[in-house]
């Protein structure tokens, strides 16, 4: 952008503080010229703004046509085709820490002035999406819903018992039954954020490195937060000890039972992989299969019984086994086996509001970013992680013995029930 206009819009988000604060001072008469000033300097910079577009317009419409001798005016710059895009945006609205508010560059904006912060445009949104998808989110595994509101309810309807009807003999009374019962899911959306130093001399760098660095950051925080939250609501259900593989096949056919027969998965981790991955029926054929879908990622099914159920494997540094100590000694492993439909179990609401923030001057604890020659950039999301229903998952484990081999030493199925010999068919 202009450096003339960037001058102005400075002017103009400190003039709209001032009248604010002469409004909440309730000196209204200053405020009221304060806010004529402020019209001025909106004026003086839609004027400039128009002339500069039309400039810029003529010099690419020069360039493209290949003109002898088509130069910008002094402090503009002659973007391409593939420049001249949301990432261009963004990376220069980095350059300048960010301090155009949204409504201004034309972004919506919830905040005021300076403190509004800069919501992610759709493009670099769209990139973070994919980014997110490319690494292990547990929110594919659950269900999301988009909201536009802060708080919320929203009501559905609870499963129960049908009993069926009574018998009525001839001019009897007819008895009651009970009706569907509905229950109420609310959510209340927080706020999670966090900051990250950049250098100065990456934000002078092209616009595609500003952009990557922002966009794996931005990602990778928004992973982890949901990770994090995610697991905190599974770890809210009682423990399990589904113990092996009769288990695991009770907790599918009678704890979660028809209801979510169509839908049920077992999450685990590594170690619970390289356990099942162990598993053989009487005839020593491994029980644990690669899905047959040539088009889709690799994907694993168990035989459990009578069902194939899907198996997703989840990083150990995302989903960790727990140590069992005995005297401080580690002596075994707990490792997860969810077992459900968690689409069922839970929801998220995200407020679908991706911010930043960016300072060359501000301290975070230790991190003096005007000392260092840094710039701090602040992100920030909301969104609201709820047990929709606490019926359609278990919470299971397995525990191993610490002697068995494996990427944490709590895999493999040496010395655990339901291992080699537990047939499954």
């Amino acid at each position: 952008m202009n450096k003339e206009l960037l001058k102005l819009l400075e002017q103009i988000n400190g003039k709209k503080a001032e009248v604010k604060n002469l409004v909440k001072d309730g000196k209204l008469e200053e405020a009221e010229t304060a806010k004529k000033e402020l019209q001025n300097l909106q004026k003086r910079f839609d004027i400039l703004k128009d002339v500069l577009d039309a400039e810029q317009e003529s010099v690419e419409n020069r360039v493209k046509n290949k003109a002898d001798g088509a130069e910008a005016p002094d402090g503009m710059t002659v973007l391409s085709g593939q420049e001249n895009t949301a990432e261009h945006a963004f990376a220069d609205a980095a350059r300048h820490g960010f301090r155009v508010s949204n409504v201004d560059a034309g972004y919506p904006n919830e905040g005021n002035g300076n403190e509004g912060g800069y919501t992610v445009p759709q493009d670099i949104m769209t990139r973070i999406n994919k980014y997110k998808e490319a690494r292990y989110s547990l929110a594919n595994l659950v269900d999301t819903e988009v909201v536009s509101t802060n708080t919320g309810r929203r009501t559905f309807q609870t499963r129960a018992q049908h009993t069926g009807f009574s018998l009525v003999s001839e001019g009897g009374q007819i008895t009651k039954k009970t009706g569907p019962q509905f229950g109420v899911l609310n959510y209340s959306i927080k706020k999670y954020g966090g900051y990250l130093p950049v250098t100065n001399e990456l934000l002078a760098d092209s616009d595609a490195n500003i952009t990557n660095v922002m966009v794996e950051w931005l990602g990778e925080e928004d992973i982890a937060t949901r990770n994090s939250l995610i697991l905190a609501k599974i770890a809210t259900k009682d423990e399990t000890d589904v113990a092996d593989l009769d288990g695991i096949k009770k907790a599918i056919n009678v704890t979660l039972g028809q209801a979510y027969a169509g839908s049920v998965k077992i999450v685990t981790n590594d170690d619970g992989f390289n356990y099942l991955d162990t598993l053989k029926d009487q005839n020593g054929q491994y029980l644990l299969k690669p899905a047959l879908d040539p088009a889709a990622p690799i994907r694993y099914n168990l035989a459990v019984g009578a069902r194939v159920i899907p198996v997703e494997v989840v990083p150990n540094s995302i989903l960790a086994s727990a140590e069992v100590k005995t005297e401080d000694v580690v002596t075994a492993y707990k490792i997860p086996f969810i077992i459900g439909d968690l689409k069922e179990a839970i929801k998220i609401f995200d407020r679908a509001r991706l911010s930043i923030l960016a300072s060359n001057v501000a301290a975070a604890g230790d991190f003096n970013a005007y000392e260092m020659d840094m710039t701090l950039f602040r992100g920030i999301n909301r969104l609201d992680v709820v047990t929709k229903d606490e019926g359609a998952f278990v919470n299971g484990t397995i525990t191993v013995s610490a002697g068995a081999s494996g990427a944490t030493g709590a895999t493999g199925a040496t010395g655990a029930t339901g291992a080699t010999g537990s047939t499954g068919e």
